[in-house]
């Protein structure tokens, strides 16, 4: 499955272009939003402890990236979400956790492993004891994913400003949950 691509760090501001189309392509992304996340994704690459791992082919075309950071409940994603997680008593998890910001893999690419190889990859890096990230809250192939690795919905129903859907934030202790482990 992963015979044909490579995963390894990836300097992501150099390669924005490159990821914001596959997320783009993978989250049906108009080049508004594009514009609007670039400017995201190079902030976000600026703060302590952001990295990024990429999945590339044998001909160096990127198919997938992800991106974290140590996270910090003055981010705006966890000013968003904290009032969530609270109600549902689970406000701690903002604390000492890696939060992964964003996930993508070209859909010509998709059901080879690639996510999940790119997940544990940069969470085995994270020194925190859990891991935190949001995702569409419907019955998806991701939300599948990150419950075959651990994570478990925290809040659900959550509403970001200008999302058209709503989100679950999901928690996970580290290291995730590998194939074959049992839960």
């Amino acid at each position: 499955m992963l015979r044909d691509t490579v995963i390894s760090t990836l300097d992501l501001p150099t390669h924005v272009d490159e990821a914001l189309t596959v997320q783009a392509l993978a989250f049906g992304l108009g080049a508004d939003e594009i514009a609007v996340r670039r400017q995201i994704v190079l902030r976000h690459m600026t703060y302590p402890g952001a990295r990024a791992y990429g999945a590339t082919t044998a001909d160096g075309a990127l198919v997938g990236f992800v991106y974290g950071m140590p996270n910090s409940r003055a981010h705006w994603w966890s000013t968003v979400v904290e009032p969530y997680l609270r109600a549902e008593g689970h406000d701690a998890w903002l604390d000492d956790s890696f939060v992964i910001t964003e996930l993508h893999v070209h859909p010509g690419y998709q059901n080879r492993g690639i996510g999940r190889a790119l997940i544990t990859t940069i969470t085995d890096t994270a020194t925190e004891p859990r891991s935190i990230l949001s995702a569409i809250d419907t019955d998806s192939p991701a939300r599948g994913l990150y419950h075959s690795l651990g994570y478990r919905d925290l809040a659900r129903r959550v509403l970001f400003p200008s999302a058209p859907k709503p989100y679950a934030v999901m928690g996970a202790p580290l290291p995730l949950r590998r194939r074959g482990d049992r839960p």
